[in-house]
């Protein structure tokens, strides 16, 4: 980059201001490597990867513990790494190629644009399209530098991968110089394989161990099945509280939906209440516009009775219409007494929803009890929550403050050595002087000696020091156990409390329903006698009923009288068409007999068709059930034979049981020699387990410090700088070392080496502080059995406690299925009541459009009555009617008298011999004697027409039947 910057030729001062302003803002990345230098080396390095000083340190480390496997894995990443490297290489050496190529092209375009500028009488759309394609030439140069700026990141990247390889690399050289080598590994794997051989044999014993085992496990499975008979009861006895405590916990969800439904017929009674008072109000206009209309009746009726007696012949017709009116009055006041029950049903309506509301209003401020009483309980699980958040803050202090102190205490291994060095510089003094003094040879061996109990002494403290460490690693997990019990323990109690609450609640719903319950039937009663008042009225509107049927049935028979005499008349007439319609109504019912017999005739071949292919059907199951009959008993017959023969192997199972007891025996006694051995093996196990635990925390920390080194490269130039000051402290310290260590090394110097004041304590002290730490180990030992007894207790009190929620999982979800399908029966239910209400409006609005039609006709026979009374027809429609029937009888009477007519003709124009003749007949031959017919005139053009008789086509049309007009 910085070579092709150089090659360029000096640009514009705007161009050099607009280059300083990108390098200020730009910010500080790694440099690329020169393309020369980089090719150079391209054609430097080997092309195989496999030659490389890695490879060959993973082939030396495949001799070793390393797996082919990941020494593979570790070569394929170095190869796809170093294949990458070169890549990026090549595309960097590109990209600065095609930099200098764009950077040339943009001076020649430069130069260009300078010429085009001072030549004046250029065209302006060539300077345009200079312009706009040096603009998208400096935009592929900028581009490109933010290519080039990607690939030198990415190189960086590259680079700080090969350095972690590297350390990778260094540190499975570390782990293979830490490990076995492979002749220790080939007897490790000896002894393996010959614990493997016996392993294997025990397992052949325990085999036949548990194949006897199975067979005591049978006999134990069937008096277990007793015991899941009643674990199986009592499980239905706790599903059945299950569902009533589900039922219960659907009860505030319903009390919602009840109280919205209340809501709603409240809203519909406001709205009927509105609409019932209008009603009541027009029916008082009504009313005093009938006791007007009655007032002015009686002053009628007066005057009527008057005129009745001035003259006798209106008096009947005043009567009537005086019973007219009374009627009217009797049905004003039959609608008036309908309304006030209506009103009665309305104060009852209101009344519940009083007491609905009411009842509403209780449960809402149960509620809002309810929702003040959990806002406390959140507030004070609120603070709970901020309490515990301080806790942790504080802890972390703690924590944190603990580490330091930690990091800042030097290594026991280190002080160890110190130690050691220094008690074997002491031994070296002691000797010397021992050599040195002049002393008998009684008080050497008693130097010596004590010497040597010193040494011993000092062991067994060493070893003491080793166990206490154990125990307080001991005593820091028991406390944490401890804690983490106290902790379940409390949450467990929260839940006890929590359920408790609950079945407070759930108490408090019950009794709520208990006294909906009480008002359901207060009303179920007061609907029950509103009932039986309807039902009261009922018979009496019936009666009334009656009553004007009779009084109808009267009114026609006094009709039929005043119709006497017009009906003599015509009586004749009919009698004569009633007869020639009974011969042809005789005529088509034995037709309509014949096609009925026809068609019972062909439904009895029909049944009988039917009876015998039923009776096929029947014989081919009464075949098949024998072939089942059988079948079922030679299954009997296998069963008997298979119960014999299970019968006789149980017995020979009894005897097998008894040969195998003497031999569980004999195994019981090499079972508990293998419990031995197994304990030895799982104290060596535990003892493994602990190095292997121990290893994966070193590796853990080892992952967390490459975890940190990592994160830690962006302040790579600070942490080397620091380094490098370290390391100039760490060589004057090491010259520090080096002098201390010639000034200890100096015999000469007094002032290498300071005494230590005080005593050393008597045997007998020594003696009583060993027992006084055995006995406070003694102490400890009981106190640790004690709580590991009492971690034995909780465990297993959690597991039960674990057991019993899984199962209650379980049963969990069948009380939701239940009832989700009580939900679904119960959404049905309230459908069929709305679909059975539904109904029920319908049929009362038909009622009521019935006794509506009722009630018009009534109205129309009273009016027919007064009608006729005046001398006038019932109504005009019945007097069309009758007009009618008169046209249709003369119409008839007509087309009779014309069949005779054209009969007699027929007969006339026959002649004696039996031949007819079309000829015109003389007048003269039909005139009679005594000159009392006119003389006949041809028909001509205008004949009468004549119907022909109906056809064989038409036999099965029935005639219509038409029926007698009641009048």
């Amino acid at each position: 980059m910085s070579q092709a910057v150089d090659q360029t030729p000096p640009l514009h001062e705007g161009e050099e201001e607009e280059e300083e302003t990108e390098r200020k803002t730009s910010p500080l990345l790694a440099l690329a490597p020169d393309a020369s230098l980089q090719e150079e080396s391209l054609t430097q390095s080997p092309t195989d990867d496999t030659a490389s000083s890695a490879f060959q340190c993973l082939d030396e480390l495949s001799t070793g513990i390393i797996s082919g496997d990941k020494i593979a894995m570790l070569k394929r990443s170095f190869s796809l790494l170093h294949n990458t490297l070169k890549r990026s290489q090549e595309s960097e050496i590109k990209l600065l190629q095609e930099a200098k190529r764009c950077r040339a092209e943009l001076v020649i375009q430069q130069a260009e644009l300078e010429k085009t500028e001072r030549i004046t009488d250029g065209s302006d759309s060539e300077v345009k399209q200079l312009t706009e394609g040096l603009d998208s030439e400096f935009k592929q140069l900028m581009n490109i530098q933010e290519d080039l700026r990607e690939a030198e990141e990415r190189e960086d990247q590259m680079i700080y991968q090969l350095e972690c390889l590297k350390e990778e690399r260094r540190g499975l050289e570390a782990e293979y110089e830490t490990q076995l080598k492979p002749v220790e590994l080939a007897n490790h794997s000896r002894s393996l394989k010959e614990s493997t051989e016996e392993l294997r044999k025990e397992l052949a014993q325990r085999r036949l161990e548990v194949q006897s085992l199975k067979e005591d496990m049978e006999a134990r499975q069937q008096l277990m099945a007793c015991e899941h008979k009643e674990l199986d009861d009592m499980k239905d006895i706790i599903k059945k509280n299950e569902a009533k405590l589900a039922l219960l916990l659907s009860v505030p969800g319903q009390l919602g939906k009840e109280i919205e439904r209340i809501n709603r017929r409240k809203t519909e009674m406001e709205k009927r209440l509105t609409l019932l008072d209008e009603q009541l109000s027009e029916v008082a206009v009504q009313q005093e516009k009938m006791e007007a209309c009655c007032r002015s009746l009686e002053e009628e009726k007066r005057e009527v009775m008057r005129e009745v007696e001035r003259g006798g012949g209106l008096r009947v017709a005043a009567e009537r219409e005086k019973s007219m009116l009374t009627k009217e009055r009797e049905m004003a006041k039959e609608k008036e007494l309908i309304l006030l029950e209506q009103r009665g049903m309305l104060d009852l309506n209101t009344s519940h929803c009083v007491v609905e509301r009411k009842s509403v209003h209780e449960s809402l401020a149960q509620k809002q009890r309810e929702h003040d009483r959990q806002l406390r309980e959140l507030k004070k699980l609120e603070l709970q929550l901020k309490m515990a958040g301080d806790a942790l803050v504080h802890t972390q202090q703690q924590h944190e403050n603990t580490r330091a102190l930690r990091d800042d205490i030097p290594t026991g291994d280190e002080l160890l050595k110190q130690r050691q060095e220094l008690q074997f510089e002491v031994e070296k003094l002691k000797r010397k002087l021992i050599n040195q003094h002049s002393v008998l040879g009684g008080e050497t061996q008693l130097a010596t000696q004590s010497v040597q109990q010193e040494q011993d002494m000092i062991r067994e403290s060493y070893r003491r020091r080793e166990d206490v460490q154990s125990l307080r690693s001991l005593t820091q997990i028991k406390a944490d156990e401890r804690e983490q019990k106290a902790r379940e323990l409390r949450k467990a109690e929260q839940r006890y409390s929590r359920f408790k609450q609950d079945m407070r609640g759930k108490q408090l719903v019950i009794q709520e329903h208990k006294k909906q319950h009480q008002e359901i039937q207060a009303r179920l009663s007061v609907f029950a006698k509103l009932y039986e008042s309807i039902k009261e009225e009922r018979n009496k509107c019936l009666n009334l009923i009656q009553m004007g049927s009779q009084r109808a049935i009267e009114m026609r028979e006094c009709f039929k009288i005043l119709e006497n005499e017009r009906e003599i008349l015509r009586t004749q007439s009919i009698n004569k068409e009633k007869l020639l319609q009974k011969f042809r109504l005789k005529h088509i019912h034995s037709l309509t007999i014949r096609d009925s017999l026809k068609k019972d005739i062909s439904k009895v071949a029909l049944v009988l068709n039917e009876t015998r292919e039923k009776q096929e059907e029947q014989t081919l199951n009464l075949a098949k059930l024998t072939q089942m009959i059988n079948y079922q008993e030679q299954k009997l017959l296998q069963m008997r034979k298979s119960q014999d023969i299970a019968v006789q192997s149980r017995n020979d199972r009894g005897v097998q049981l008894l040969e195998r007891e003497e031999e569980t025996c004999i195994f019981y006694e090499k079972v508990n020699v293998q419990q031995s051995q197994i304990r030895e093996g799982n104290i060596e196990m535990q003892a493994l387990e602990e190095e292997m635990h121990s290893l994966q925390m070193a590796i853990a920390e080892e992952r967390r410090q490459i975890a940190l080194s990592k994160n830690q490269v962006p302040f790579k130039r600070s942490l080397e700088e620091e380094s490098t000051m370290l390391q100039i402290q760490l060589s004057e310290c090491k010259d520090q070392m080096l002098e201390l260590e010639k000034t200890l090394q100096d015999p000469v110097n007094v002032k290498r080496f300071r005494r230590l004041e005080g005593n050393d304590p008597s045997p007998v002290e020594l003696v009583q502080k060993i027992e006084q730490l055995e006995g406070r180990l003694a102490e400890l030992e009981e106190q640790l059995l004690e709580k590991d007894l009492t971690s034995e207790q909780v465990t297993r009190l959690s597991q039960c406690i674990i057991a019993k929620a899984e199962k209650g999982k379980q049963d969990r979800l069948e009380l939701t299925k239940k009832v989700n399908e009580l939900q679904g029966r119960i959404k049905d239910s309230t459908r069929e009541m709305m679909a059975v209400v539904s109904e029920l409006s319908m049929r009362q609005a038909s009622a009521i459009v019935l006794q509506q039609e009722l009630k018009e006709r009534e109205l129309f026979l009273d009016t027919c009555y007064r009608r006729l009374e005046q001398g006038l027809p019932p109504s005009e429609d019945l007097e069309m009617e009758c007009q009618h029937i008169l046209r249709e009888e003369r119409r008839r009477l007509a087309d009779q008298q014309e069949r005779d007519r054209i009969l007699k003709e027929e007969e006339e124009s026959q002649l004696p011999s039996g031949v007819y003749t079309t000829a015109e007949a003389r007048p003269n031959a039909y005139i009679p004697v005594g000159d009392t017919l006119p003389l006949p005139k041809p028909y001509g053009a205008m004949a009468p027409f004549k119907p022909s008789e109906p056809g064989s086509n038409i036999r099965h049309i029935r005639k219509p039947e038409p029926k007698p007009i009641e009048i």
